[in-house]
């Protein structure tokens, strides 16, 4: 008899997952390469409906225009700089803040009042008013650290943290207790290394967290100029005031125009994401499964 894995069903199954698979992953490219073959085509062809999967008269007037327009650069420069700042103090709080709160009971006494309390900021929320209140109140108006402080810590991201560190064997806090190790040195030296996967993660949902973020940026900015990228791609796509156009734009129009410059302004801001998920994605497939199997 046939075995179960060279049977007729198992092949029509697997050749069936293929194709499904297949489909549902053009469709999620399919946005993308239909907004970079309109970013590489010309105004002219884009205004008529001709680009589809391929660029029609190729060129780089668009990505020419986005890299010499200071206001793309600047807001490109700030999301940067954002990332980069508030990811690295989220880590930070994240790891020292699902440490404590993955020991036990008998070790760490207040542990369960400790855990809702932050698990009782994902179930209600203060509002947007309060908000804007506490960072107005505080000064961080119009300032970079009004879109690092108020999401500095995700209790999501550190619950799966926390889910992970609960699951790691005991036996390796112990053995280093009775080295000598105190706590500082056991989250460092051991759990932080055994815990890489979930802290790539973690550290991807805080960068895709931080670089896709817009409302953020534009109810704590009041100056244009301090828009980080997402919030000046959406008030450029979606509120275009076409009397900030400069006489040199006006003179590109018949070159770029709104459509091929605005694809080649979401292009680039989703570039670094796409670059930057390749390196992270062999810890991402063992993190996603944060806690749930004890090996």
């Amino acid at each position: 008899m046939p075995s179960y894995r060279q049977s007729f069903g198992y092949r029509l199954f697997t050749i069936g997952n293929m194709v499904f698979l297949t489909l549902l992953a053009f469709s999620c490219l399919f946005p993308l390469i239909h907004v970079f073959a309109i970013s590489l085509s010309s105004a002219q062809a884009v205004s008529a409906g001709a680009v589809k999967l391929w660029p029609v008269d190729f060129t780089f007037a668009s990505y020419e225009t986005v890299f010499t327009k200071k206001a793309f650069l600047q807001s490109f420069g700030i999301t940067l700089q954002r990332t980069l700042l508030g990811t690295s103090i989220s880590m930070l709080l994240i790891t020292l803040l699902a440490y404590p709160l993955s020991k036990d009971s008998r070790q760490f006494r207040f542990r369960t009042v400790y855990a809702w309390f932050f698990v009782f900021t994902i179930i209600f929320g203060g509002g947007l008013i309060p908000s804007y209140m506490v960072v107005k109140e505080t000064g961080l108006i119009d300032s970079i650290w009004a879109l690092v402080i108020p999401s500095a810590v995700p209790v999501f991201n550190a619950v799966l943290l926390l889910n992970f560190f609960r699951n790691l064997p005991k036996e390796l806090e112990e053995s280093a207790r009775l080295d000598g190790a105190n706590h500082w040195t056991t989250l460092w030296r051991i759990y932080v290394p055994v815990s890489l996967p979930a802290l790539a993660t973690v550290l991807l949902f805080t960068i895709i967290g931080h670089w896709n973020s817009w409302f953020d940026g534009l109810i704590y900015m009041n100056q244009p100029e301090k828009y980080p990228l997402q919030t000046f791609l959406q008030a450029s796509v979606i509120s275009k005031n076409l009397s900030e156009m400069t006489a040199q734009e006006a003179e590109k129009f018949f070159r770029v125009n709104d459509r091929t410059g605005r694809a080649a302004q979401i292009f680039v801001a989703s570039l670094p994401i796409l670059l930057a998920y390749p390196f992270l994605q062999r810890f991402f497939m063992k993190g996603i499964v944060l806690g749930s199997v004890k090996e």
